[in-house]
């Protein structure tokens, strides 16, 4: 049998508001307000790659896992849909325990900014891992790739916000500090948080109550107590920390 393994060079990089995997959310498009900007590398760094792209609203990225590459792939997996304890088939799942770590992400195409050297892609929308490697880029295209009469089991409707998001006075004083410079970090945490992030299979009666979620560059630290989450800080955060 012939060698069929390949190897891909990535085109681009992901820099999004998600510098760690908690807080992601499960599908693009659930979060408006994460963004990202994707930046070309060389030798695909070339604006004419580019040409006509502005065209569309939506593309596809096709990317890697690299936060998973240590880990095996499983050939049955637990989707958070149906509750972390039901298990399904990997390729009945969109698990990044893969076979090959690959995934696949429509995003709202926001503008494209040809003009500061490096070519990069204004993202919204987004379910990516700051650091992303993406092998590929391909519009979308409504009339076959939003199939009307398809159905998904499990998985047929987004899922509904199930936290109410709350700050507190600290967390909204802070916030007044620095709007002018993050003015889309409120609503980024209040639509994180109101999807929860913790784990399908989270024992909801556990003593623990607190947790963190970096965005961008802060630390939010929040609680939560019935269906209410409540936004106690916003920290920020130096680069190169934590």
């Amino acid at each position: 049998m012939k060698d069929l393994s390949y190897a891909f060079n990535p085109i681009g990089i992901i820099r999004s508001c998600f510098p760690e995997k908690f807080g992601i959310p499960r599908q693009p498009g659930l979060v408006k307000e994460a963004r990202a900007i994707l930046e070309l590398l060389p030798p695909f760094d070339r604006p004419e790659a580019l040409q006509g792209l502005e065209e569309f609203s939506h593309i596809w990225l096709i990317f890697v896992f690299h936060a998973s590459l240590k880990q095996h792939w499983k050939a049955t997996v637990r989707p958070p849909r149906l509750g972390g304890n039901r298990r399904v088939g990997v390729f009945a799942s969109r698990s990044m325990f893969r076979p090959n770590p690959i995934g696949l992400s429509v995003v709202e195409l926001e503008r494209l900014d040809l003009e500061s050297g490096t070519p990069r892609l204004h993202l919204r929308g987004v379910d990516l891992l700051d650091g992303t490697p993406v092998l590929d880029i391909k519009p979308y295209l409504p009339y076959v790739d939003a199939v009307p009469t398809a159905h998904s089991a499990w998985a047929d409707e987004a899922p509904a916000p199930v936290l109410q998001v709350i700050f507190s006075a600290a967390a909204e004083q802070q916030w007044q500090e620095i709007q002018t410079h993050y003015p889309e970090l409120k609503q980024l945490i209040g639509q994180v948080l109101a999807l929860d992030p913790r784990p399908a299979y989270y024992d909801s009666v556990t003593p623990r109550k607190k947790f963190g979620t970096r965005l961008l560059d802060f630390d939010v630290a929040w609680e939560v107590e019935g269906d209410i989450a409540t936004v106690l800080a916003i920290t920020s955060v130096m680069p190169g920390e934590g």
